[in-house]
């Protein structure tokens, strides 16, 4: 390959073809809005999330070539620009801000407004996007041969392969039209039980499966190892520590708890156990983990930012044309002084001109370390975890040194790493949306517009997200567990100096400690000790449905990769299908609306409100999958 060579676009620089039109920017805020509830919701509840890049791709040449019949590649990829930023505002969102909520259920403070959560995800959102727009020549220009952007560009490759465009879309709306059926049988009319579990209840062990799709679909993605992983962490909470905590202190009562552990077992079984102890070793882990990864990374980080600044003072090409086109730095600097005023005057972020500058700092040397990150190793593993705890206890440690302590220092540390969060999701999205447009011969201007309102359609939905589920559940609870803003709480409160047991966080320590030496990966394992082992195993279920469909020895490597293509994309459906219908369940409960008690359903359950009625329906959402993938209409490609 001559590196010397100009690349060229799919869309020549000289031809000029619909983009940023009201068709593609109505489609994208919707998409946005839809895959950062669907995600936000998946993310509350397993404390992970998923690209959204790949199925809004999908859907936006769909929708637009097949639906609406318009014959525009750069306008399917702004509405694929505009709807994917509303996933990755969500993920950076949903680790921290649920913290506050938390405080308040406690009689800790107040819940935060919506202009609040509102201003806090913006700011971040759009720092995100004004921070990546200096350093898309140097990223994504000049280094196109040396920064995959994995994600990019597989979006890039399925808006090209506009002939598949409309058969793809129809399997990701398959997805969500079956997930949310299913979801609806066990959640909203309650028909089947959600889980399957069978209690050792001579030492107190448990082993079961949750019955949801989005859980299946998640376990299909990430793929085997990752999912074993995670089991594995369940498997060592509930069938190694629960056992030895109930079997050696039976007739003990251990801080937090305020009863004896035979009392707790008794009144709630293993869960009780798990959720006064085991929980916070898995915190312990995460964090642990979360610190690993960015040890760890630190070489690359140091090294990543120095070539990126490096980059930039070559300075931009000299050419005008229509593919070198970003948007003006007047237009970012003055956006970037704006938020910077809007942090330091806003009363919900604590700081002072001097901290809100450096919150700009910080955040400028994450935006361009995951932008870099993610060209080198995907979004997936980005750790935005990771800085997102070191900006935690950095900004604590900051308040705490000012004399804010208390509530409101906690308050704003969880606010300064929402920020920080936020920023560092956001431009790494938006580097990859670039990357792809970059590919595809897009106007970078007009993507970086798209990008802004994504953000802003994604800010001012997530916190009505957050409000609504909430109130219908309960962050914490059995439904909403919100294991990663949950650590980011518990650390912040350590920190601070209110009581946490620390014992059971150092065993978590030394068990992630453990781990690294062994080298295993910690953070997958670290969040299956923190999660109920029946989240892990359903996790489980499509991680061995995706490991069995790769073993094949008797189909060729064509057939395979089409075939777990309509798998990812049946799942990614499944995953933002089940999100929906909770969101539409949490309105129904905020209302006090439940469909579970519609008269005709008693004679129903009478035959399936049992272990059998789970099992069916797990049986029949694993079909479903096989049916979309195994059985695909890709079976017969040659």
């Amino acid at each position: 390959m001559n590196e010397n060579k100009p690349f060229k676009p799919y869309i020549p620089a000289d031809k000029v073809t619909p983009e940023l039109t009201v068709t593609s920017i109505l489609v994208g805020v919707i998409l946005a809005v839809v895959f950062g509830a669907a995600n936000a919701y998946l993310g509350l509840r397993v404390g992970l999330t998923v690209s959204a890049s790949i199925p809004a791709a999908v859907l936006s040449m769909g929708i637009i070539r097949v639906l609406m019949r318009r014959n525009s590649i750069l306008e399917s990829n702004i509405v694929q620009t505009i709807g994917s930023a509303g996933e990755s505002l969500a993920a950076g969102a949903i680790f921290t801000l649920p913290a506050l909520f938390l405080w308040a259920a406690e009689g800790l403070g107040q819940k935060p407004s919506l202009v609040e959560i509102t201003v806090i995800a913006l700011c971040g959102g759009l720092l995100g996007v004004f921070f990546m727009v200096p350093l898309r020549n140097a990223l994504i220009v000049r280094e196109h041969a040396t920064l995959p952007y994995p994600e990019g560009t597989a979006c890039a490759e399925v808006l090209l392969a506009g002939e598949e465009g409309g058969s793809d879309a129809v399997t990701v709306f398959s997805g969500m039209g079956i997930s949310a059926l299913f979801k609806l049988i066990v959640d909203g009319l309650k028909v089947v039980p959600s889980e399957i579990n069978y209690t050792f209840k001579n030492f107190g062990a448990q082993i079961g499966t949750q019955v949801y799709p989005a859980l299946i679909g998640v376990g299909y993605i990430v793929g085997p190892k990752i999912s074993s992983y995670m089991f594995v962490g369940g498997v060592i909470g509930w069938c190694v520590l629960i056992p030895l905590v109930f079997l050696f202190g039976a007739d003990a009562t251990i801080y937090p708890s305020t009863d004896t552990i035979a009392n707790l077992f008794a009144a709630s079984g293993p869960s009780g156990i798990w959720s006064n102890y085991i929980k916070y070793i898995g915190a312990g882990a995460i964090a642990t983990g979360g610190f690993i990864s960015l040890i760890k990374s630190f070489p690359l980080i140091c090294r990543t930012f120095a070539d990126s600044m490096k980059s930039m003072k070559g300075g931009a090409s000299a050419t005008l044309d229509r593919t070198s086109q970003d948007l003006s730095m007047k237009i970012i600097l003055a956006g970037v002084v704006v938020t910077t005023l809007v942090i330091w005057l806003f009363p919900a972020i604590p700081v002072n001109l001097v901290g809100a500058i450096l919150i700009v700092v910080f955040g400028f040397f994450f935006a361009t370390v995951s932008s870099r990150m993610v060209g080198l190793v995907g979004s997936t593993n980005n750790p935005v975890s990771g800085m997102a705890i070191a900006t935690l206890i950095i900004s604590t440690l900051v308040l705490k040194s000012t004399g804010m302590e208390g509530i409101e220092g906690m308050t704003g540390a969880i606010a300064i790493g929402s920020v920080i969060c936020v920023i560092a999701a956001i431009a790494g999205d938006t580097s990859q949306d670039l990357k792809t447009g970059y590919l595809l011969g897009a106007t970078p201007k007009k993507q970086q517009t798209g990008e802004i309102i994504g953000v802003v359609a994604a800010a001012f939905a997530i916190g009505g997200v957050l409000y609504l589920l909430d109130t219908a559940y309960g962050f914490d609870s059995p439904e909403i567990p919100a294991p990663q803003a949950n650590l980011m709480k518990m650390l912040v409160e350590g920190i601070m100096g209110n009581q946490l047991p620390w014992g059971l966080i150092f065993v978590g320590v030394a068990l992630a400690l453990c781990f690294e030496i062994l080298r295993l990966p910690v953070m997958p394992i670290a969040v299956g000790i923190y999660l109920p082992v029946q989240l892990n195993a359903c996790i489980m279920v499509g991680g061995l449905i995706s490991l069995l469909m790769n073993r094949r020895k008797d189909v060729s490597d064509k057939v395979k990769a089409a075939q777990n293509n309509d798998g990812t994309l049946y799942c990614a459906g499944m995953i933002a299908g089940e999100g929906l219908v909770g969101i539409a369940l949490a309105i129904l409960a905020v209302f006090e609306l439940d469909p579970s008690k519609l008269p005709f359903l008693e004679p129903i359950r009478g035959v399936t409100n049992n272990l059998v009625g789970s099992a069916v329906v797990l049986a029949l959402i694993i079909l479903s999958l096989l049916k979309f993938s195994l059985w695909g209409k890709n079976k017969a490609s040659k």
